[in-house]
């Protein structure tokens, strides 16, 4: 018996930019990732900017992955390796498990544009607590080629094989305000 297709379902998702230097008048990257989200049919819930810090890093994370309204995150900056470059160090430690095969296939998909340059790409992403994490270097470029290449059917529950929809966790409705 052949399964049948899952239908898309909107996901509510998080957008964090890490720059020292971004604001939202600035933050292309931000602001692709944002527009990109919503054209695929996803809500963004919540988009903010954060200085390069593993703390300010952790802390807007872990309020989002321990949030009943957060399914997906989507970070940009702060994957390189200069000294403020501290993404990854920041984020693993929140995970419940690794998606090892994000960053290399990001610097494969990403090499047919920058070519060997693409090593210095510290792309990493993971699940906590149902919640997908992605992050992408800071270029808006990257954010493209990480969203088009591999998130936006990653969080598109109709993409066959398999995505991680199933594994993330549901969003709680509000109830409506009773009237009196």
């Amino acid at each position: 018996m052949a399964k049948t297709a899952r239908p898309f379902e909107p996901l509510n998702i998080a957008v964090l930019t890490i720059s020292d230097t971004r604001d939202m008048t600035t933050d292309t990257s931000g602001e692709y990732l944002q527009q990109a989200a919503e054209s695929a049919g996803h809500k963004v819930v919540e988009r903010t900017i954060v200085k390069d810090d593993i703390y300010q890093i952790r802390a807007v994370l872990s309020a989002w992955i321990a949030s009943a309204n957060v399914q997906a995150v989507v970070c940009t900056g702060g994957t390189g390796f200069t000294g403020r470059d501290s993404t990854p160090e920041a984020v693993k430690p929140l995970f419940d498990k690794e998606v090892e095969g994000f960053g290399e296939l990001f610097r494969h998909i990403s090499y047919q544009d920058i070519g060997t340059s693409t090593i210095q790409s510290r792309a990493v992403a993971g699940l906590a607590n149902g919640v997908a994490i992605f992050c992408l270097p800071g270029s808006t470029g990257a954010c493209r080629t990480g969203w088009e290449g591999i998130i936006q059917s990653q969080l598109d529950a109709s993409h066959k094989p398999c995505n991680f929809v199933g594994q993330l966790k549901a969003v709680e409705i509000a109830p409506c305000p009773s009237r009196q």
